[in-house]
């Protein structure tokens, strides 16, 4: 309902940006920028001063930032005030997660999710974990899970269930008739991990310093972007590697691969990340009391939210 106009305008004065705001809004940069000229002529002055590649509010700016703010909060309060007494829960939510959570425990929670709430439209976008909460702190998606801590203290965080990660090698590997590990006794054999930012090799070297290892002890001879190819290279014989317990089911009925626990044992927190601020809608507060409510059936229940 609100101005289109004023709409872009915010966007491009909370991210300072306008690239970042055609992502979070789904636009290309020059319709962004026809949008905010045309508010600029509306009130015939400059909203942004753009010098040195860098974007910031002038005072009028500012004072329709914090104008708009206020605007679209009131907007939020009506809709949400509306729909409790229709009972209607409808529109388009962005939902993000990392790789391990979006392949083996999204689609069940979706499916069901859609299943009582069929006018929701859910767009999912996958990335490691330090790229979803890049997209949520910029606006991108509107609620994203991610797998392990989140030190962003601008963030609202809210633990969501707790996920076992066990040891992996291959039938036959000298380490496979073993009940459990210390992970001091995988550095002697080639390592295979996730890449960069992921949410699961971060998790892993912050257990190798509690050990007493140092955060690159292991041996690490290849880095694959979703447990799906690690699995698979593992299953090869090129390495062993430490996964969520979560995504082992079906080689492990199988035989192909076969999972140790590690003693202590290692465990992480799925959590859900919504920027603290965001005016939330009806629909999304739905997903998030839904999914609180999954993943109590699951193992794990749910912690108290973050501080």
């Amino acid at each position: 309902m609100a101005d289109r106009r004023l709409k872009v305008f915010y966007t491009v004065a909370r991210l300072l940006s306008f690239t970042r705001a055609a992502e979070a809004l789904h636009m290309t940069q020059p319709a962004v920028t026809f949008q905010v000229r045309q508010l600029e002529e509306y009130f015939n002055t400059r909203l942004f001063d753009r010098a040195h590649n860098r974007v910031s509010l002038t005072e009028a700016g500012r004072t329709a930032y914090s104008y708009a703010e206020r605007i679209f909060e009131i907007y939020e309060e009506m809709e949400n005030a509306i729909r409790e007494i229709t009972g209607d829960v409808s529109g388009a939510l962005s939902l993000g997660a990392s790789t391990t959570i979006a392949e083996y425990m999204l689609p069940a929670l979706l499916g069901q999710f859609k299943r009582r709430y069929p006018e929701v439209n859910v767009r999912l976008r996958v990335s490691n974990s330090e790229g979803i909460l890049s997209m949520v702190e910029n606006n991108v998606i509107d609620l994203g899970v991610v797998e392990g801590p989140v030190q962003n203290r601008n963030l609202h965080v809210e633990r969501c269930r707790l996920d076992q990660l066990v040891a992996i090698v291959p039938p036959g590997h000298p380490l496979a008739d073993r009940s459990v590990l210390g992970v001091a006794e995988l550095m002697p054999h080639p390592f295979i991990c996730r890449e960069e930012g992921s949410g699961t090799r971060e998790v892993i070297a912050d257990y190798l310093q509690q050990q007493g290892l140092g955060r690159n002890a292991l041996a690490v001879c290849l880095e694959l972007g979703s447990p799906e190819a690690i699995k698979g290279a593992v299953e090869a014989g090129m390495g062993v590697s430490i996964l969520s317990r979560a995504t082992l089911d079906k080689e492990l009925a199988l035989g192909r691969l076969v999972a140790i626990p590690l003693d202590p044992p290692l465990t992480r927190q799925f959590s859900f990340v919504h920027q603290r601020q965001k005016f939330r809608v009806r629909a999304m507060e739905e997903l998030l009391g839904f999914a609180r409510d999954y993943c109590e059936g699951q193992t794990g229940a749910p912690q108290p939210p973050a501080p």
